[in-house]
């Protein structure tokens, strides 16, 4: 008897291989079904709006229209109407927004590759068009699925700091996360609906329990207690199969299934509770840093004493050297009436110096907590320069020794020249900045990006743009 049995699921098994997957008989996992599909689907739309949200106001926080140099995407046109002044209050603003863009995408992820197996069969269906409105539902699901590989892929090899692909990842990203997101408001439009009604019909009768939930539950159980053969067996898959609701996602030819619904669930939350224990750690500092396994920025601090603290891009790796850095460096400083000053370390350190408690916190989603620096007020030094203050401080171009990369110079805008914590720092918790750190002078300013806390400065230009 366990040889017909045997040889029947080998039969069985060879006749749904030999099928091609525009046949709906091609799929048979239980799992997918509708309820399925929308529980992820709600998780995304959640998930993807946040990330969507706090992906503008990364690109906000560049001031992209203060300067060139801030600018990546030159030729965005109406996607930049929303821009605004990047704020310096909270101070701790861009640390917590990118935080949680990063931390987010990545721990998405398998909610992510679990809706699209959901959904997979419905990239088969043949006709490719049935009609006016399920061709637009096609394409926006081509752009939807392209879309966010698209983001999710270039967005982990951003945080990995691994640039595989061709091109800048500023305008990739960017552009790329309008065309899908587009698409999803589109696929939103047209699925959120029965999405929801499936939802409230409850989750259907899971196959280890065989508990109800609600009215989808797609059959009654069998009281009677009789028989136990193959009839039984099959009358207790249909009391699990939920109705498919004309989304063609159940399996029209089921396999036995070896996991329920919940399980599934279960399996794709742990993994994202995974990810977020091995990711999340790179936004603190002390123990909790050693536990980002995954990302670049875990582990333990470089560096030593005061400058024990992350580092994005070393001196060496920038061809920084410590010749150019020593005794001849010297800091430009220009005004907006042609003023011009020459000024060395020492000659920075007589100036009168100040503190402030600030962060570094870069696009990749790493951060520091406060860090404490010490030196000259970039408002001071605007004044200095010959700017009045009464007549509004202006903005300021910042250039760096570094000689090659994309942030090698940044514009601030006039409200950070203005806020009395940014600085040109030159010491950080009470030693002088380290090479790495920046050494003889760095910009820091509360709130902004880490690539415009320029490091090796050595021209300040106010009321410029380059």
């Amino acid at each position: 008897m366990g040889d017909h049995r045997t040889l029947f699921r080998l039969r069985t098994v060879r006749q749904h291989s030999a099928r091609p997957p525009s046949d709906p008989g091609f799929w048979r996992s239980p799992l997918r079904g509708p309820w399925l599909t929308a529980v992820l689907g709600v998780v995304l739309l959640a998930g993807v709006t946040v990330l969507f949200v706090t992906g503008l106001l990364s690109y906000a926080a560049y001031n992209p229209d203060v300067a060139p140099s801030n600018d990546r995407t030159p030729e965005r046109g109406l996607l930049g109407f929303y821009l605004f002044a990047w704020p310096t209050d909270p101070h701790w603003l861009y640390r917590l927004t990118q935080g949680v863009h990063t931390t987010l995408g990545v721990v998405l992820v398998p909610v992510l590759l679990a809706k699209l197996w959901s959904v997979v069969p419905k990239l088969f269906t043949m006709p490719p068009a049935r009609s006016v409105a399920h061709a637009l539902e096609r394409i926006s699901l081509l752009l939807l699925v392209g879309g966010v590989l698209f983001e999710f892929v270039t967005g982990l090899l951003n945080v990995q700091l691994d640039y595989l692909f061709p091109g800048s990842f500023y305008p990739l990203h960017f552009y790329g996360a309008w065309v899908f997101f587009a698409a999803f408001v589109v696929h939103v439009a047209l699925r959120l609906p029965k999405a929801v009604q499936v939802l409230r019909e409850g989750a259907p009768r899971d196959f280890a329990s065989g508990r109800g939930a609600g009215r989808g539950a797609g059959g009654d159980k069998h009281r009677d207690g009789r028989g136990d053969g193959h009839g039984d067996r099959q009358r207790g898959d249909e009391g699990v199969r939920e109705p498919d609701r004309d989304t063609g996602l159940v399996a029209p030819c089921p396999a036995a299934p070896t996991l329920t619904r919940r399980g599934a669930l279960g399996a794709v939350g742990g993994g994202s509770v995974l990810l977020l224990g091995v990711t999340v750690g790179q936004n603190f500092d002390g123990p909790l840093r050693r536990t980002a396994l995954l990302a670049p920025h875990g582990g333990p601090d470089p560096g030593t004493g005061a400058n024990a603290f992350q580092i994005n891009k070393t001196a060496a790796a920038v061809g920084v050297t410590r010749e150019e850095t020593g005794e001849r460096w010297r800091l430009t400083v220009e005004g907006p009436h042609g003023r011009r000053l020459r000024l060395s370390r020492a000659e920075l350190l007589a100036l009168p110096q100040h503190s402030a408690a600030l962060p570094i916190a870069c696009v990749e989603g790493w951060s520091t907590s406060d860090q404490h620096w010490t030196g000259v007020r970039l408002r001071d030094l605007a004044e200095l320069a010959g700017c009045d203050p009464g007549d509004g401080l202006p903005g300021v171009f910042v250039a760096s020794l570094q000689r090659s990369g994309a942030f090698r110079h940044a514009g601030l805008r006039d409200n950070q020249v203005r806020d009395p914590r940014s600085l040109l720092a030159l010491r950080v918790g009470g030693e002088d900045l380290s090479l790495d750190h920046g050494y003889p002078a760095r910009v820091i300013v509360p709130a902004a990006p880490g690539v415009h806390n320029t490091k090796w400065v050595n021209r300040l230009a106010f009321g410029a743009d380059r």
